[in-house]
């Protein structure tokens, strides 16, 4: 896919660059960023060079994953940066994100989550767009919360950040959950049946 550019009320998503490297760099020095998603530690110049000028790209190029540099139109400034990832289970996407420290707080990830997932649902034709992060990573649960995800539950061993396994939440929005139709129909469990359509009396 051609990399496109998204507008929301106060942002531009756009595909990073190798103009952005100095300021990935700078942002991800952020003991949270490091802590919480699966960038190395610590953080060197040479990392930022091979994500602005490589792998960002390449997540294009092959169709596979999505990142958006989150800026201010007014001014270039760097605000965060969100990825949609195809998984490998057809129509199914996940979101990732990050936010710059001096900007969290604001609601600028929120919006663009919302964007994206707009996106994800209307061009990519996504049935359902998840959501993961560490449990206790409260800031990235807050943010999927206001954007409409729906909790699922916990994962043991759901996520590998650094070398050590750790237990993971998860979410997903689905078209439906904006308003908007889904590539595929959907049939949700209906919790009144039990298996072979005998009702559940209640008792």
């Amino acid at each position: 896919m051609e990399p496109i550019t998204l507008t929301t009320r106060r942002l531009l998503l756009r595909p990073f660059g190798p103009r952005d490297t100095y300021r990935v760099h700078a942002a991800c020095q952020d003991p949270d960023i490091q802590r919480w998603t699966v960038i190395p530690s610590p953080y060197r110049l040479t990392d930022a060079e091979l994500f602005t000028a490589k792998l960002a790209p390449a997540g294009w190029r092959d169709d596979c994953a999505y990142s958006f540099a989150l800026v201010l139109p007014e001014t270039g400034t760097l605000v965060g940066a969100l990825s949609i990832d195809r998984r490998s289970r057809p129509g199914t996407y996940e979101v990732g994100y990050w936010s710059t420290k001096e900007h969290r707080g604001r609601g600028y990830v929120t919006e663009a989550v919302l964007g994206s997932a707009r996106w994800a649902f209307t061009v990519l034709r996504a049935d359902r767009l998840e959501w993961r992060a560490e449990v206790g990573n409260l800031a990235s649960r807050a943010v999927a919360q206001r954007a409409g995800f729906r909790l699922e539950g916990d994962q043991r061993s759901g996520l590998l950040n650094k070398g050590v396994r750790r237990d993971a939440w998860t979410a997903a929005l689905l078209p439906s959950d904006m308003g908007l139709p889904g590539a595929h129909p959907y049939l949700p469990e209906r919790h009144a049946e039990r298996p072979g359509g005998a009702q559940d009396s209640g008792r």
